[in-house]
């Protein structure tokens, strides 16, 4: 073999272990680069409660989930038997508080769907939510960089909150 055919053959064999590299690396990547959630929170009326909606990206969840059950395994999908998990995961991260008492969250099931799920709670509540507040750490021990988003619906108009490491609690 000449010097150049062997120079060029190690340039291809490089080129082709660097790019099985590249392909691994990127294979075993997570799927999204960034960690958030969004909450829907809206004040029925008549009902007198917050109907409110959670969507987390599914993979997030279940890492949360493992992290927060001794390192369990967890596969979301609908009709799993993942709800008393869930339901207590989003007990302990997601309050709403005010001086004297604490509100009661009823959990309604969960949803998946392609790469999310949805968490629905129903928050009975007859009082004024002024001064309330709402604590959402949901994945924050999970993910340093964790964004939870809060759309809130109220009577007097809505408002919009984030919630970060460091700033899991606002007041409504």
């Amino acid at each position: 073999m000449s010097s150049s055919s062997y120079k060029f053959a190690l340039k291809i064999t490089r080129l082709t272990f660097l790019l099985i590299i590249f392909w691994l690396s990127s294979s075993f990547a997570p799927k999204h680069q960034y960690h958030v959630s969004v909450t829907q929170m809206k004040y029925d009326k008549p009902a007198k409660s917050f109907e409110t909606s959670i969507r987390i990206f599914t993979d997030d969840l279940e890492k949360g989930l493992s992290e927060d059950n001794n390192k369990r395994i967890f596969t979301i999908k609908n009709n799993d038997q993942n709800n008393p998990f869930v339901e207590r995961y989003v007990r302990k991260h997601f309050t709403l508080t005010n001086a004297q008492k604490k509100a009661e969250i009823q959990y309604v099931g969960k949803e998946e769907e392609a790469d999310a799920t949805w968490i629905y709670l129903e928050i009975p509540f007859s009082e004024n939510p002024e001064g309330w507040k709402l604590q959402n750490s949901i994945l924050m021990e999970t993910f340093d960089d964790q964004v939870n988003m809060m759309n809130l619906k109220l009577p007097s108009g809505p408002k919009t909150f984030l919630y970060k490491k460091g700033q899991s609690v606002q007041t409504l």
